[in-house]
């Protein structure tokens, strides 16, 4: 899964980047994003031009009745897009990238030896990001949704969902699961709102390569939503931690 990344690019920064246009709204920079949180994401126009705007993490599907149910699809299954009915129509016509520094993951067993408070293994949070430093472009999708009980002029509400992947062998003694990461030479197929050739795009959807990806230990600190500054990305010893929270994203 995936349920923390840090976005802290400007939208300036990200619109260059990608090629793209910037928001009308900027975000403030923010180094333990989580689900429900406004995120950036890439989307293109038929026209070919790309835009960066302003989503809602956590997508709430055209059909559902209520948007809390966005909290329970922060992540879609690249393996059963096509099929699964919240994400099958999106697959197909509302792709986007979703731009991070790089992602959180929890470790089991991997804290040093520390035990929480119920004497079970403390889970160390690791930091992944490029060996480059380049920002990385994980594959999303989009939808738009409107309050059904609010009447025709309700605002719409965009919202998204990361796509992951099986784990490759940098992330494998970490997770069995981590976002897909794109290329920049199939960033206008995913993104082309056009292409509707479901074989193609899922041929995207795979496992980053090896030598892409860097890991550190991070604090725990990061465990803690309401912790969003730059201090998370210290790099951190293990066996020098105590007993760990117990408060740790929600499970895949």
């Amino acid at each position: 899964m995936c349920g923390r990344f840090v976005s802290s690019n400007s939208a300036d920064q990200i619109a260059e980047y990608f090629g793209a246009e910037p928001p009308a709204t900027e975000l403030p920079a923010n180094f333990n994003v989580a689900p429900t949180n406004d995120i950036y994401a890439v989307v293109e126009a038929p026209d070919g031009s790309k835009h960066v705007q302003v989503f809602h993490w956590g997508l709430v599907p055209s059909w559902a009745k209520e948007a809390k149910i966005g909290q329970k699809m922060i992540n879609a299954r690249a393996e059963t897009l096509a099929e699964k009915p919240a994400f099958k129509n999106v697959f197909r016509k509302h792709r986007c990238i979703i731009p991070m520094d790089g992602f959180y993951e929890w470790q089991a067993g991997a804290a040093g030896g520390a035990l929480t408070q119920k004497g079970k293994p403390a889970k160390q949070p690791i930091f992944i990001s490029r060996l480059d430093g380049e920002p990385l472009a994980v594959a999303g999708l989009w939808a738009a949704w409107r309050d059904p009980t609010a009447g025709p002029e309700a605002p719409w509400l965009h919202s998204c969902t990361v796509v992951t992947t099986s784990a490759n062998e940098t992330m494998s003694p970490i997770h069995d699961r981590m976002p897909v990461i794109l290329p920049p030479e199939a960033w206008h197929t995913w993104l082309d709102p056009e292409n509707r050739d479901l074989e193609l795009l899922g041929g995207l959807l795979v496992p980053a390569r090896n030598d892409l990806l860097i890991t550190r230990p991070v604090s725990t600190a990061v465990n803690k939503v309401a912790n969003k500054g730059p201090e998370l990305l210290e790099a951190f010893d293990p066996a020098a931690a105590g007993a760990a929270p117990e408060a740790l994203p929600l499970a895949d």
